[in-house]
């Protein structure tokens, strides 16, 4: 399984950057409007906050499942959540706790 979900992460972290950099390309680095962007109608903004929670309970039970399993570097998904988002986030904390 640690192959897997480290695969999952590369995948999770190219995929949205690609997307990102396509935004990025055209817009300049324009943050106020990527983020203005992730709300600019319903079906954005509805995919945006069902992310956003996500996240957010992701690191919270990440965080205490951490505590609990003695998972070593579990901060390393705080900057993954931030800078690529749930898709690198979580198969990299899956690839954490495996134990080899």
């Amino acid at each position: 399984m640690k192959t897997f979900y480290l695969l999952m992460a590369l995948i999770g972290t190219i995929i949205p950057w690609a997307l990102f950099g396509s935004f990025f390309a055209l817009n300049g680095i324009d943050v106020p409007l990527f983020l203005r962007s992730l709300f600019v109608n319903g079906a954005a903004g509805g995919f945006s906050a069902d992310v956003l929670i996500s996240i957010l309970v992701f690191l919270m039970w990440s965080w205490r499942d951490a505590a609990k399993q003695g998972v070593a570097r579990w901060w390393l998904v705080l900057p993954a959540s931030a800078f690529v988002g749930l898709s690198l986030a979580l198969p990299l904390y899956l690839y954490l706790r495996e134990r080899d």
